[in-house]
């Protein structure tokens, strides 16, 4: 009987020690996404994104538009050629018609390298400042509050304001 009244007694003090240690880890939440779209330098990423893929867009447009005012003279003087020079065109713009689907894989990876390279370092600062401030506040977990980031409920410190603060905005 004393055995048992000693592991009772043991049992609920370690099930408070263990409460007690759970009770101290803080939680908060922040909208990782809504961060990133406020901070400055990821607006003006964006900006120089939307210029490259502008250019490359205006580009691949123009290459698109000669193919077919070429398309458009061959088919209209195929009649007068002969069927070796017809053979030379269709292979003529067989070509270059490969090259724009070239050109067009080129330019989406030279985006996709640009977009790393502009918001890699955004978004690793943005973390930088999440640590920084959760550690301020002594918080021990932060949930990204994002859609699809797994929060369902946010009763937890918000930490949007002082991030933000943290970065200068």
């Amino acid at each position: 009987m004393k055995h048992l009244k000693k592991l009772a007694v043991v049992l609920v003090l370690f099930v408070a020690a263990t409460s007690a240690v759970q009770a101290q880890s803080k939680v908060a939440h922040i909208n990782v996404q809504e961060l990133l779209s406020q901070m400055p330098k990821m607006k003006n990423a964006m900006e120089e994104l939307k210029k490259l893929e502008a250019t490359h867009r205006a580009t691949l447009e123009a290459s698109m538009t000669e193919l077919k005012n070429k398309y458009t003279q061959y088919e209209n003087e195929a009649a007068s050629k002969s069927d070796e020079e017809n053979q030379k065109r269709a292979q003529e713009l067989q070509g270059y018609q490969k090259g724009i689907q070239e050109a067009e894989q080129a330019a989406a990876q030279d985006i996709n390298k640009k977009r790393g390279d502009l918001l890699g370092p955004i978004t690793e600062e943005a973390k930088a400042a999440i640590e920084k401030v959760a550690a301020a506040k002594g918080v021990d977990y932060v949930i990204d509050a994002s859609q699809g980031g797994g929060l369902i409920v946010a009763k937890g410190t918000d930490l949007m304001a002082d991030v933000k603060k943290e970065l200068g905005f």
